[in-house]
């Protein structure tokens, strides 16, 4: 018997609801019908309680093969949140080039300065900068509110922010913008290589 099953069999045992073991349990409702229904396996902390709840030995609730299981799909749940994290850290980690000197100011003033001060170069162009960054700025804070959750928006936001920082690339080599473009693949280059990881 699987344990969705076996958590099915005690729950209706003992007259339960899904609602009310999901409060015994401190988990949400989803989280036991995911349970129940096979799609998912709770944590270690949540088959601990489970056992402590009905009084079973974890070795009674799953099998060896689902101890693999579960253990693998953890290890992929925290590797996925671990790449959000750090690519939406990444992403925000941007918002420096606003200040720091790395873009080309002509014959003007210094020879490098950081975007807010940046006059050598058209409005249109200083436009399409600031709205790179920008982008890219809000879509890292996006990725790193998804990244405590394994939905979908959290999968959005990291595609939408790799994107993002495909384009700030394309933008600065093709203004000529060395530093801030190299700076901008570096970044591009880590997230890659994150997420490359995230999914071996």
């Amino acid at each position: 018997m699987e344990f969705g099953e076996k958590l099915q069999e005690l729950r209706k045992a003992r007259s339960l609801t899904q609602e009310q073991l999901a409060e015994a349990l401190y988990v949400s409702r989803t989280a036991v019908s995911k349970w129940e229904s096979g799609r998912g396996y709770p944590s270690i902390d949540s088959l601990r309680e489970v056992s402590r709840f009905f009084s079973v030995t974890i070795d009674e609730l799953i099998s060896p093969d689902e101890v693999v299981s579960a253990a693998q799909a953890e290890r992929r749940s925290f590797a996925r949140g671990y790449a959000s994290l750090v690519c939406g850290l990444l992403d925000v980690l941007l918002a420096l080039l606003l200040v720091v000197p790395m873009f080309g100011n002509g014959a003007e003033g210094p020879a490098t300065v950081g975007l807010l001060a940046l006059t050598g170069t058209s409005t249109w162009v200083r436009a399409v900068f600031a709205a790179c960054v920008g982008a890219t700025v809000l879509c890292g804070l996006c990725e790193l509110a998804a990244s405590r959750t394994d939905g979908r928006w959290g999968n959005v936001a990291l595609a939408a922010g790799v994107a993002l920082s495909a384009a700030s690339v394309a933008a600065f080599i093709l203004a000529r913008q060395p530093y801030a473009g190299v700076t901008c693949f570096a970044l591009l280059a880590t997230k890659a290589v994150l997420l490359w990881r995230r999914d071996r």
